[in-house]
């Protein structure tokens, strides 16, 4: 997999590949059905988990195949 082509986490200034899509929405923007996502490194997983989570937007945590 090239550079370019690589998943990579979405925390700030996170430059390490992605293990983790988190699955979001928020529901007074988006159909119940409507899924966002965000990508996590293993360090980042719990953080970016915990603040979906603390607004009632995360919806799944799945791991990247």
């Amino acid at each position: 997999m090239s550079e370019e082509s690589e998943l990579l986490c979405s925390a700030k200034g996170c430059r390490r590949p992605a293990a983790y899509k988190l699955l979001w929405n928020n529901p007074k923007l988006h159909e119940p059905e409507r899924r966002k996502t965000w990508l996590a490194c293993d360090e980042h997983r719990a953080s970016l988990a915990d603040f979906l989570a603390a607004r009632g937007f995360l919806r799944d945590v799945e791991g990247l195949a």
